[in-house]
């Protein structure tokens, strides 16, 4: 079979469902592991899938975006690791910005109380205070889906502040095209806290990788990643790019 009737056949599989076991392309396309490997790796290199562990997932389209609701469950035990470990990097006296992400919000149990936080989450500003710690939330216009505060408002307010440290969230971690969010106006914030912060770190399990959204946010080396499991090619793959920490436990 040729190379892009293969091609085809993988792209099609996947069209049915979101995602499709190499085993499973082995079988439709009567070809060899090792030929469907290469071809996985030419279609995500063209930016028509990604590939994930044992085969292939449909990628998610430019502009989707869940509610902070749903994001809040999805892979919460793989956050909630990331989190952890990102909240083990804030000293006391330190001043951070918190994303409204999801997984940033898994770090506030687990910070120290003797800091300063600013941040756009307004889902994050009750739970701040329950632990007694200074915050600051932006200004602006408060988004109905992930409840953060974007606009002309929050980037301004934004503007006054100098971190310490920032921790993000992003939609999609690509190794050519960076971090990128569905909503330009979010990028921008995302993008000026970035510039603001002494060090920044991207909380993202490793559903994030290979995904492409529309808006870009900053280039692969502004930021250190924080996930929970990559394979090796693909940590071999970014670690080049910029620094990454794998967090097992």
């Amino acid at each position: 079979m040729l190379e892009p009737e293969r091609h085809q056949i993988i792209l099609d599989a996947l069209k049915n469902k979101n995602t499709v076991k190499l085993q499973e392309l082995v079988e439709l396309t009567n070809s060899s592991e090792s030929t469907i490997r290469r071809d996985l790796t030419q279609l995500e290199e063209g930016k028509f899938l990604k590939r994930v562990h044992g085969g292939a997932a449909r990628l998610q389209g430019k502009l989707q975006e869940p509610s902070m609701t749903e994001k809040s469950f999805k892979n919460l035990q793989a956050k909630q690791v990331i989190a952890q470990y990102a909240a083990s990097l804030v000293e006391e006296g330190d001043c951070i910005y918190l994303d409204a992400g999801s997984t940033v919000f898994e770090m506030i149990p687990f910070l120290p109380t003797n800091i300063v936080v600013v941040t756009n989450g307004l889902m994050h500003s009750n739970e701040l205070l329950e632990k007694n710690i200074k915050t600051f939330l932006l200004g602006g216009y408060i988004k109905a889906t992930t409840k953060a505060m974007i606009g002309r408002g929050a980037f301004e307010s934004l503007e006054q502040y100098r971190f310490d440290k920032c921790f993000m969230g992003v939609n999609g971690i690509h190794s050519q095209l960076g971090y990128t969010t569905p909503d330009q106006e979010e990028a921008m914030i995302k993008q000026q806290a970035i510039s603001l912060s002494r060090e920044a770190y991207v909380l993202a399990d490793e559903s994030k990788f290979s995904e492409i959204a529309f808006a870009k946010i900053a280039d692969l080396h502004e930021a250190m990643i924080l996930t929970n499991e990559l394979d090796l090619d693909t940590k071999e793959q970014y670690s080049s790019k910029t620094k990454i920490k794998v967090v097992t436990s």
